[in-house]
């Protein structure tokens, strides 16, 4: 009887958290899990000692939140991808396609097993490219219009500001689009960048998170 009351909590508890992202943590292991209404609890490939600020999944969920559950048809771009957590979330609530790029081998070998651990290879388009030297435009994934890009670099290292101003004379964005950045709590990014109009401007512990609209197109 005890055994079967846990396992109605643990389900009970699941369907609370089908729509967030969380990690469980274990001695000596960070485990991700997605588990948007496409992926239903799929636990992302994580290797040892990469790099995952401690807010990450508080600040994921938030981020989320604001976004809305449903993306059908989204273009998304996951810019310094890392695991590509962010990407991923977005397909798995029903996201078009997602490319991501990173310009760490580890990342982009991480992303790659991690379309597959979520089913998404066909949706999902993995690069390589630092991106401080611009984005890879030439390349057949990125001839599109986005309606999400996901900007999450290093912090303290001035990247947001030059990497928009190169997204925006790139003129990919559609009407409307989103463009989610995250960055140091003190970092404060312009009201308006060139079409993009700030919309949201939060602080979750160390991280601020600045989400732009397109307002008008290039």
């Amino acid at each position: 009887m005890f055994s079967g009351y846990k396992e109605a909590v643990r389900d009970h508890r699941f369907e609370l958290a089908q729509n967030r992202v969380y990690s469980e943590v274990s001695p000596g292991k960070r485990r991700m899990r997605i588990t948007g209404v496409k992926s239903k609890g799929r636990i992302l490939f994580t290797p040892k000692g990469m790099d995952m600020r401690p807010s990450s999944d508080r600040v994921r969920e938030a981020v989320f939140s604001i976004l809305g559950q449903d993306l059908s048809g989204t273009a998304v771009l996951d810019l310094f991808s890392g695991t590509g957590s962010l990407g991923l979330e977005a397909l798995s609530r029903s996201g078009r396609f997602a490319v991501f790029i990173d310009k760490a081998l580890r990342a982009i070998e991480t992303a790659k097993k991690n379309l597959a651990v979520c089913g998404y290879q066909q949706a999902g388009t993995v690069l390589r490219r630092d991106l401080r030297k611009g984005l890879p435009l030439n390349h057949p994934a990125m001839q599109h219009r986005f309606d999400l890009i996901f900007m999450d670099p290093p912090y303290g290292k001035n990247l947001l500001l030059p990497l928009a101003e190169k997204i925006l004379a790139a003129d990919i964005l559609s009407l409307g689009a989103r463009v989610v950045m995250e960055s140091s709590k003190t970092e404060q990014l312009p009201h308006r960048i060139g079409n993009l109009q700030l919309v949201e401007d939060r602080i979750y512990g160390d991280t601020r998170i600045h989400i732009f609209s397109c307002e008008v197109l290039s």
